[in-house]
């Protein structure tokens, strides 16, 4: 049987920053999950420097009724915050809502999509 997609949450997580201008990335992802489907719920969440942290995103999915969490790590590669900091935040987040089933992705970056995309974009002929 397929889970209920509606008890579903993507939490996209990432860095931080103080410029609001870096996080639209992010939110412009949000947002075209969001548009595809109500469900299931997608926030962004940043391990410092602006709000909100990933355990405040992780207990918005879930009072909303999230019973199933995806963190998607939206960094280029594996270093040490999706190696290191990471693992422990979601231990902790386990800890916090035993009743949750958590699951993180590898680094978005580390995906062959993103990495034939990512080529694609940068073989691109200049515009003039």
């Amino acid at each position: 049987m397929p889970p209920d997609i509606s008890r579903r949450a993507i939490v996209l997580f990432s860095h931080g920053s103080r410029d609001p201008l870096w996080r639209a990335p992010m939110e412009a992802v949000a947002a075209r999950i969001a548009a595809q489907a109500p469900n299931p719920q997608v926030v962004c969440a940043y391990l410092e420097l602006c709000a909100p942290s990933l355990a405040d995103a992780t207990r918005q999915v879930v009072a909303q009724g999230a019973t199933q969490v995806t963190v998607v790590p939206m960094f280029l590669g594996t270093g040490k915050h999706a190696r290191e900091d990471l693992p422990l935040l979601v231990q902790e987040l386990r800890a916090t809502h035993p009743d949750v089933q958590f699951h993180v992705q590898t680094a978005i970056g580390e995906d062959p999509r993103m990495t034939a995309l990512m080529a694609e974009i940068a073989c691109e002929p200049p515009q003039n």
